[in-house]
């Protein structure tokens, strides 16, 4: 069936509050920390202050997804948010491109905690992709009240992919994982690792595909399954729950009757989204 059209989420008014143990932290200090990791990521990080949280990735030369993290300034270094089962290899990559540079990488065994729903507590800093995935938090006591399952059907809600689990490395580009939607690439900063060709095609407006979250009745299809369009295929099926997915779609084939494995397929285009794109 068509797309429908953009609409707010509704969650509770309730602030809940989940520990992510999918999600570990590095720590990068030392006096070239800066320009270290501004000359890798796709974010800004010379004019990250301390206690801002921002978005971004590494990327693959060619311009691919290989990581997703969150940027935080500490007080005496710059602190990435990263899928826990990736950390080593993220990790092994920055020691990679360290060279010379007078830097520490080092692992960071503080938990992860999200909020939603309401206001944020106190030492929760804002989520920079979009205001209705609440915010973050580093270490500190604190006292959660939802599971991990929680804050992912959340954010499956709010049509926000996770990149750890829809984008598989090194495969796919972080606009066709919205990243340019949600603050995840700063395109005035300068020179990063994949510029030429994620500039290139934000530039041409060469988006063929994006992320987008889908309904359906009944269970998941598996990570990868078909999304048809008539006899036409329009997408693949990535992480979801019972009735919920994240696809990926081809942007000239949403209109029309999409199904999946027989079954018809709604795609929800979230608020965030704006028509454009």
């Amino acid at each position: 069936m068509a797309h429908s059209p953009a609409a707010p989420y509704l969650g509770p008014m309730t602030t809940r509050i989940a520990r992510l143990d999918s999600r570990a932290l590095i720590r990068v200090s030392g006096p070239d920390a800066r320009p270290f990791l501004h000359t890798l990521l796709t974010q800004d990080v010379e004019t990250l202050t301390e206690g801002q949280l921002r978005f971004g990735a590494l990327l693959s030369p060619p311009g691919r997804l290989l990581f997703d993290l969150f940027l935080w300034g500490g007080p005496d270094a710059i602190v990435l948010d990263v899928a826990a089962d990736r950390r080593d290899a993220l990790l092994q990559r920055l020691a990679m491109y360290k060279l010379r540079a007078r830097v520490t990488v080092e692992p960071d065994d503080r938990p992860i905690f999200a909020a939603w729903g309401g206001d944020l507590p106190d030492g929760f800093v804002a989520d920079p992709r979009t205001p209705a995935l609440g915010g973050r938090a580093y270490g500190g006591a604190v006292a959660a009240d939802a599971t991990e399952a929680d804050w992912q059907a959340h954010r499956l809600a709010v049509g926000v992919p996770d990149p750890a689990t829809d984008a598989p490395a090194d495969k796919t580009y972080p606009i066709e994982a919205n990243f340019d939607l949600l603050n995840g690439i700063d395109f005035q900063k300068g020179c990063f690792v994949g510029q030429e060709t994620t500039s290139r095609m934000k530039r041409r407006g060469a988006i063929k595909t994006r992320m987008l979250p889908i309904a359906f009745d009944g269970p998941t299809p598996v990570f990868g399954a078909e999304v048809l369009n008539g006899d036409l295929r329009a997408g693949e099926v990535l992480s979801g729950r019972d009735g919920a997915a994240m696809a990926l779609l081809r942007l000239d084939r949403l209109d029309g009757a999409l199904t999946v494995d027989g079954r018809p397929v709604e795609v929800r285009r979230p608020a965030w989204v704006p028509p454009a794109a």
